[in-house]
């Protein structure tokens, strides 16, 4: 990333603060199994983001939130360390590759990516690190792999990408209309991520209702 400007760098902060702020407002477990594995919606913000100015971006960003985090809703070095790779393995992933084809096909593969990666991470860091936070045998974690952590994840990762495929063009219209950043990329012009946003995030909250019972 180029060195930031002011402009830049208060459409950082704006975004740094919402992320917060959604953080310490909206926070529930998605999977039974795992209850104190909880999602909540700061990764949308980190990610669209990193969409408009890359990887770096959303590292600073959520560097910035996981700190902020400890500091509002307590914690430790090891709260910060997690919470920093998994929007990292999302959003840092689908800036990444984003930044490398500007286009719908971009945005998609790297929001899926972004999934996979992120899945794959908080499974072997769960393994290595919930055994200490929790005091637990490790044979306790891979029995909760499948039906909790794997699950939680894909869950979390997934219903963020598409809640972001969903508001990207909008948050991106009033972030120029303020004059705080240009022109983003091809796709924002179109309505086909919004449908395909809008799927998922229904599909998405409709499995989790039904894990949870509710329907």
């Amino acid at each position: 990333m180029k060195n930031m400007n002011v402009k830049e760098m208060t459409t950082l902060g704006i975004l740094s603060a919402l992320a917060i702020i959604l953080s310490l407002l909206a926070f529930f477990p998605l999977v039974p199994a795992v209850p104190w594995l909880t999602y909540d919606p700061k990764d949308i913000v980190i990610v669209i983001g990193g969409f408009i100015y890359g990887p770096f971006a959303a590292f600073l960003v959520s560097a910035i939130c996981a700190v902020l985090e400890i500091i509002f809703k307590g914690g430790t070095i090891i709260d910060v360390m997690m919470n920093i790779i998994s929007t990292c393995a999302f959003a840092c992933v689908a800036a990444a590759i984003y930044k490398k084809n500007r286009s719908k096909k971009g945005a998609i593969i790297g929001l899926v990516s972004g999934i996979v990666v992120m899945t794959i991470c908080m499974t072997i860091w769960n393994y290595i690190i919930t055994p200490i936070y929790y005091n637990m045998p490790r044979e306790a974690v891979v029995t909760m792999w499948l039906p909790g952590i794997v699950l939680f994840n894909i869950l979390k990762a997934s219903l963020n990408a598409g809640i972001t495929l969903l508001l990207y063009k909008s948050v991106v219209t009033i972030l120029r209309k303020t004059h705080l950043v240009e022109g983003q990329g091809q796709h924002s012009k179109g309505s086909g991520l919004i449908i395909i946003g809008l799927f998922i995030t229904i599909s998405i909250i409709c499995v989790v209702l039904a894990i949870q019972g509710l329907i």
